[in-house]
């Protein structure tokens, strides 16, 4: 891996340190910045066990679009607002996921009912049996 010139190294602390009030930046020590340095260097934080990041280029527009899709362990702490969201998410999950097994469910003790033979509504069938005989002819 090549070594970043000094320039492009500092960048990123140059980059936060101007973003902040200008008596707080001038207040950090040269080692206070050589600590900030090495933690934007590390980057440990940006690592994800799914890190999918296609980028869309589109032809005669001159710009390119991203999409990010991340995926792995939480490690730092949720907002509010954050927390709502991810109970709504999860409850919305559960109950899709509920809805899926509960169609599961019914459909083989639909089947079930039709192997034993028996029939509540004479005349009347899904065809579900049907195709699922045909299936091992």
């Amino acid at each position: 891996m090549t070594e970043n010139k000094p320039d492009e190294r500092h960048a990123h602390v140059k980059q936060l340190l101007s973003k902040m009030d200008p008596d707080v930046a001038a207040s950090f020590s040269y080692k206070q910045r050589k600590a900030l340095q090495k933690v934007i260097n590390t980057r440990d934080w940006n690592s994800h066990k799914i890190d999918f990041r296609p980028t869309l280029a589109l032809p005669f527009l001159p710009w390119s679009f991203y999409f990010v899709f991340l995926g792995g362990v939480n490690k730092r702490s949720l907002s509010s607002a954050e927390r709502v969201t991810a109970a709504i998410a999860f409850l919305t999950t559960l109950l899709i996921v509920g809805f899926i097994l509960l169609g599961i469910v019914f459909v083989v003790l639909y089947l079930f009912k039709s192997w034993l033979g028996i029939d509540f509504f004479p005349d009347e069938s899904l065809g579900i049996w049907d195709q699922f005989k045909d299936l091992f002819r």
